[in-house]
């Protein structure tokens, strides 16, 4: 079993971290719901409330509820020393059964845990609470309430890796040594969503999110900014507002969701776009979509889509679809939704925006969608936006573009910069060599260990593609070799772009001859492509780029994008690559886009998609 993957990353899956309240608990499509995220192949941490269950398991023992009367009218549970065993008790008795017979009939592994347990979760004491008994304002300092100040992240990662689903509770560890501490679900889930860098937090509730007037449910909103939501947020909404905030100082996508459902209710945004066009590209760069995580962003295009009346949907390969028209003259302009690892806070600085996937590619996706959406489709044409999904490692969702959306032009999602056009690209070559021997003891004569034999293949085939090619390019994506207890395992990912003048099925017969008797796995394997100067879309694009006063450039990259994957069947189609952004910022930590660059990409693909249309259609009426 390989352990590289397809691109040797350390990255496995998306992680959510999912705090469902009390009275959700009682709503079993929300486990439904959990169990479809599961089946996604994502990680998930539950945080789960306790009101409910606490008042049922004191109900059971025949013991009232304490509680304070705070300062500004409201109450909260009081929790003294002596009450805390009870509050872990109502949690290990009551709501954390619960949750596990509820994975458990969905065929679902569970651990199920308050947080103090193992000192998973640790707090420290907040200060003395300001309270009121009769009309005496009190000072209460027995009140067992934190704030999380520790999360066993080691030990909580090797849980999700073990189960499939961790639930976790209040209370936590007390960094006092004391009885635990309680401390708020919501707040809880945000400061571990933070702790363990989870690419989606998700607060559920029993309302469409946050509503614009408490009383009508009908009065959802949508999205809301950092510093926003207190204004809209009464009672027990005021705390998952505040854990929103908390978790804006991560990097995971944040929402309110419900009713008690994962329907997303209320996004919280961490990186205002400094003006109204810039909006779409600052939030699509903010939602996590790392390789097969790709999900919540098409969502959210979808959901964009149809809402501005464009034709919208996740095909079956999980690809964002929108299209215009039905004609028999198609345009395909074709993105990607996915990223390569590693995220930060999105932030604008100025008119430049940073985050992962602004240049590689999400510019380039949402100026499709933008134009698409400006753009006025005759009736004897069609343009469609696709955003496919795993382009940086398998390219699936471009494979199901290939078989199922033919079209006459392709406009290819990855940055050439405004000013330039890319017309074509090196060919992709990705293939996993294995070996798997008896061991030997490395003391005797002649003993190879697996680690000895992939540097010795991978020499072997620098050697040989430097003869075939000297303008190939070969890539160690990763290498692992270890003694698996009765034999060596070794294993290396390799890629090799390869240039027009080399035939990927030469290259792939010559590695496996090579490495021989080392096991080859080809994992991809795609022609380069060149499309003409004088094709139609090429001259459709240079009018714009003329229109707009830009000076432009043609490239030939000796990278690869999915006009690779197209052209494994597509022949005789023309096809570019165009989208903001400088390609060499791509998959880097210094990944930024400048507002400037954008527009002017914007403009000229506008341009360019517009004229390519009144040229087919001055074509179909020469022929008529």
């Amino acid at each position: 079993m390989s352990v590289l993957g397809e691109v040797a990353t350390t990255h496995t899956a998306a992680l959510y971290v999912v705090k469902i309240g009390s009275a959700s608990l009682a709503h079993e499509t929300v486990f439904d719901e959990v169990a479809r995220l599961r089946g996604r192949g994502a990680k998930i941490l539950l945080v789960a409330g306790g009101a409910a269950g606490i008042a049922a398991h004191y109900e059971a023992i025949g013991r009232p509820v304490r509680s304070l009367t705070l300062k500004n009218g409201s109450t909260a549970r009081y929790c003294p020393p002596e009450e805390m065993a009870h509050i872990v008790a109502a949690y290990e008795r009551v709501t954390l059964p619960r949750v596990h017979a509820a994975l458990a009939a969905r065929g679902l592994t569970g651990f199920t845990s308050t947080a103090q347990a193992g000192s998973l979760v640790t707090a420290r004491p907040n200060p003395p609470l300001r309270a009121v008994s009769g009309d005496r304002p009190v000072i209460v300092r027995d009140h067992r309430a934190g704030t999380v100040s520790e999360v066993a992240t080691e030990c909580l990662s090797q849980l999700l890796d073990a189960f499939d689903v961790v639930c976790l509770a209040p209370p936590a560890a007390a960094s006092d040594g004391g009885s635990p501490l309680n401390v708020d679900a919501d707040v809880l889930a945000a400061e571990l969503a933070n702790a363990l860098d989870a690419d989606h937090l998700r607060l559920v509730t029993g309302t469409a999110g946050l509503l614009a007037d408490a009383e009508d449910p009908t009065s959802g909103i949508s999205d809301i900014g950092r510093g926003e939501g207190l204004r809209h947020a009464r009672g027990r909404m005021r705390q998952k507002v505040r854990a929103a905030e908390i978790a804006l100082d991560g990097s995971a996508d944040v929402a309110i969701t419900g009713p008690h459902s994962l329907e997303v209710g209320t996004r919280f945004w961490r990186a205002p776009a400094p003006a109204d066009d810039l909006t779409l590209l600052s939030r699509a760069v903010e939602i996590s979509s790392v390789s097969r995580d790709e999900r919540e962003l098409a969502e959210y295009l979808v959901s964009w889509c149809r809402d501005r009346g464009i034709d919208a949907e996740i095909d079956e390969a999980g690809n964002l679809v929108a299209s215009k028209g039905s004609g028999r003259r198609r345009l395909l302009m074709l993105g990607h939704l996915d990223t390569v690892p590693h995220r930060w806070p999105v932030r604008w600085d100025g008119g430049t925006i940073t985050g992962r996937g602004c240049v590689d590619a999400k510019g380039s996706l949402v100026a499709y969608l933008e134009t698409l959406h400006d753009l006025d489709v005759p009736p004897d044409a069609q343009v469609r936006v696709v955003g496919a999904v795993e382009e940086e490692i398998t390219s699936a969702g471009a494979f199901f573009v290939r078989d199922h959306y033919r079209a006459d032009a392709v406009v290819i999602g990855e940055p050439s910069g405004a000013g330039a056009l890319t017309i074509g690209y090196y060919g992709l070559l990705k293939v996993r060599v294995a070996v798997a021997d008896p061991v030997g003891h490395t003391a005797g004569q002649g003993v190879t260990t697996a680690a000895d034999q992939m540097v010795d293949v991978l020499a072997r085939l620098r050697a040989a593609l430097a003869e075939a090619g000297p303008d190939a390019l070969l890539a160690v994506l990763g290498i692992h070799a270890v003694n698996g207890g009765d034999e060596q395992r070794g294993e290396a990912v390799v890629d090799v772009r390869v240039p027009a003048d080399l035939s990927v099925d030469d290259l792939t017969r010559l590695i496996g001859q090579v490495a021989h008797p080392v096991e080859v796995e080809v994992l991809r394997a795609t022609p380069g492509h060149l499309t003409a100067r004088t094709s139609p879309l090429v001259k459709a694009f240079s009018r714009a780029f003329r229109a707009e006063g830009v000076v432009n450039r043609f490239l030939a990259k000796k990278g690869s994008s999915d006009m690779n994957t197209l052209a494994t069947t597509w022949q005789g189609v023309p096809m570019v690559a165009y989208g903001p952004g400088d390609a060499k910022l791509d998959h880097t930590p210094d990944e930024h886009l400048d507002a400037v660059e954008y527009r002017r990409a914007r403009a000229v693909l506008s341009r360019a998609v517009a004229e390519w249309i009144a040229a087919e259609t001055r074509i179909v009426g020469r022929a008529a």
